[in-house]
């Protein structure tokens, strides 16, 4: 089962103070009046608060060292590209070429084949070959990730509005129209239902499975999905590297997180997230950061001018980015 580790109950804790309130709810991972079980990893030092421009941010409890690991973080659900999908592990998204193949796909260990065991049961019943070659030939990822976690609802592993949670629940208009959303997230749904339907899964189970929930899910992946690079080289190369290119092709596959779809954008970033070997992400701080600072990572390319970073977060992510750096048009 796909868990944020060690950060469940935290997880329930925000959902109930969302419920309460519409006003400040907050979502805290550290303490100092309670210390964690030696066989817990101690909450990171941090708290999720609402903003009062860009929704939910995360916020230091405490300084905050440059380079110092904030936390971890495994995905709610994630998908390797088409491209890949034959040389990395097929659960963490681990390079391992061409070894362990297994109905087409690989898998680098038996752990990782255990783990996928419940939604690939129901994947290997249905022929995707039509669904995958529609988001080969357009060059989709997002449904991907929707089909992945289709399955996952399917087989049990999973609930249909476990990434309710995250913003946005809608796409916008604006965004619909530009990228011609409509027709495309129709056929796209057709393809997905289908591929179910056609290997018997219908009934209860499928009950989740509506226009409705596909393009709410769509919205939400769309927004928070990170695109998962696996360096080529030794982890200190990392330190000085800044986020990656936006090119699907560069990317080993995609993935949602809950609590780093928190962090919103800056150009001028303090923390980053970053992969070592596999889909496990981590947070670090890229230098000091004072108690009460928001921690903020950069959605894209940060070495692009001006004028192109505002036209990608526009077109991408739907907002105009105002940080220090772009209103000095720097």
């Amino acid at each position: 089962m796909y868990r944020l580790v060690g950060y469940n109950r935290w997880v329930s804790q925000f959902e109930v103070q969302i419920s309460r309130t519409k006003l400040f709810p907050t979502f805290n991972f550290s303490t100092t009046a309670v210390q964690s079980p030696p066989s817990q990893p101690a909450p990171p030092p941090i708290q999720v608060l609402l903003t009062e421009s860009a929704g939910r941010g995360v916020f230091a409890t405490r300084r905050i060292g440059g380079g110092e690991l904030i936390h971890t973080a495994k995905p709610i659900v994630s998908h390797p590209s088409l491209s890949s999908i034959h040389n990395v592990c097929y659960f963490c998204l681990k390079r391992i070429g061409n070894k362990a193949i297994s109905h087409g796909v690989s898998f680098c260990s038996e752990k990782c084949k255990e783990q996928a065991q419940g939604f690939y049961e129901v994947e290997k019943q249905a022929d995707w070959s039509a669904f995958d070659g529609h988001c080969l030939a357009r060059g989709l990822k997002y449904p991907l990730v929707i089909k992945r976690l289709a399955c996952m609802v399917i087989s049990g592993v999973t609930s249909a509005d476990s990434v309710d949670i995250l913003q946005p629940a809608n796409l916008s208009s604006e965004m619909i129209l530009q990228h011609n959303y409509d027709s495309q997230m129709e056929e796209e749904f057709g393809l997905l239902r289908s591929a179910l339907e056609d290997a018997d899964l219908t009934g209860e189970q499928m009950t989740f499975l509506t226009k409705q929930w596909y393009i709410g899910v769509l919205a939400r992946i769309r927004i928070n999905a990170f695109r998962i690079e696996l360096p080529g080289g030794f982890y200190e190369d990392l330190l000085s590297s800044a986020a990656a290119s936006v090119e699907a092709e560069a990317a080993v596959g995609n993935s949602v997180y809950m609590l780093p779809s928190f962090y919103n954008h800056d150009c001028d970033p303090n923390a980053h997230i970053l992969w070592i070997e596999n889909v496990d992400a981590r947070l670090k701080a890229l230098r000091d950061i004072e108690a009460g600072e928001e921690l903020r990572i950069c959605y894209i390319d940060a070495s692009m001018d001006y004028d192109a970073r505002q036209t990608l977060l526009s077109q991408g992510f739907g907002f105009h980015c105002t940080c220090l750096r772009c209103l000095s048009k720097d």
